[in-house]
């Protein structure tokens, strides 16, 4: 399941350039982050890279778009071979 960024975000800017997906960007109010990009770092790393360094601890889960492991591998290689 992707990740979502809830409305205790502070903007402090330190999750957007961890991304290695790009999916993370500024919305209106607050930082967001694309589902269809988010593959919670997996392929990447061992650990969503934006939950790591928030500081606030905002960035949770988005149970509006669930996900298995399996399928965030399978979106990841799609990301990843369109950028090749």
């Amino acid at each position: 399941m992707s990740l979502i960024i809830t409305d205790e975000c502070i903007n402090c800017d330190v999750c957007e350039p961890v991304c290695p997906n790009t999916a993370i960007f500024q919305g209106d109010m607050i930082y967001e982050i694309k589902p269809s990009q988010c593959t919670e770092c997996v392929g990447h790393f061992d650990e969503p890279q934006c939950v790591a360094i928030c500081p606030v601890s905002c960035i949770i889960k988005d149970d509006a778009h669930p996900e298995t492991q399996d399928e965030l591998m399978e979106k990841y290689k799609k990301i990843t071979s369109a950028t090749d």
